[in-house]
């Protein structure tokens, strides 16, 4: 078995056995993987809470045939603030939720891995509103997984006076264009969806946040073709 290093970022964990887990990291260099920590549960384990979800984490690892195993975990940053707040909490989870069920094992993609940091230290700012740095992360992760939903043109044609969404035909669509399912965007939303996409700040009525991170959610799950299950939980 090979030995290598890395760093990556605590996705989730499953028990295996009565004292070892299953961890699922996103890694810088490798890109999604599964490995086990062997005696992680035990009392005097030597990874400690170094491999809880959340955790940025130098590794050392030994590449198996199907899970590779831990041998090293060093923390980085434990974004251990994630697990004090509620609001926090929850966008987290999603977050991770969202990670994990986009990415496949293996696939290196540095931008996907830069994103997911970058939000992460984004949601321990006490300036940042959570389920905003959520709707941002999820919308972002739909663009480099290539599925960018058109906003300020229509979809189908290209024409700007666009007044409707429609997440079959992949954003914004015209009256000329538009199938069955579309849906009337109020005058905020576009704006707002266009500044969480270009990671820019734009300040949304209530109306637009809503329904903004409603779309965001619908357009991701479409693509997935499953629901995010701790979207409900994020405060909105």
């Amino acid at each position: 078995m090979a030995l290598y290093k890395e760093q990556g970022i605590v996705l989730r964990t499953m028990s295996l056995g009565e004292a070892d887990r299953i961890v699922t990291i996103l890694t810088q260099g490798t890109g999604k993987i599964r490995a086990v920590a062997k005696g992680i549960r035990k009392t005097r384990s030597r990874f400690g809470a170094r491999l809880d979800p959340f955790t940025h984490v130098d590794l050392l690892l030994y590449q198996g045939r199907e899970l590779d195993i831990v041998t090293q975990a060093d923390i980085i940053t434990s974004f251990h603030q994630v697990r004090s707040d509620y609001g926090r909490f929850a966008a987290g989870e999603m977050i991770l939720e969202a990670a994990d069920r986009v990415l496949a094992e293996r696939d290196r993609n540095t931008r996907m891995f830069m994103l997911l940091l970058t939000s992460l230290r984004r949601l321990i700012d006490v300036e940042e509103d959570p389920s905003m740095v959520a709707d941002s992360y999820l919308i972002r992760l739909t663009s480099l997984a290539g599925f960018r939903p058109a906003l300020t043109a229509c979809a189908e044609c290209g024409r700007t006076e666009v007044t409707r969404f429609s997440i079959q035909q992949g954003g914004m669509v015209c009256d000329s264009c538009r199938t069955g399912g579309t849906i009337r965007v109020g005058e905020g939303t576009v704006p707002y969806l266009t500044g969480l996409l270009e990671d820019v700040f734009v300040e949304p009525d209530e109306g637009a946040r809503v329904e903004g991170s409603n779309l965001v959610r619908a357009y991701l799950e479409y693509h997935l073709d499953r629901p995010l299950r701790a979207w409900a939980h994020v405060p909105r």
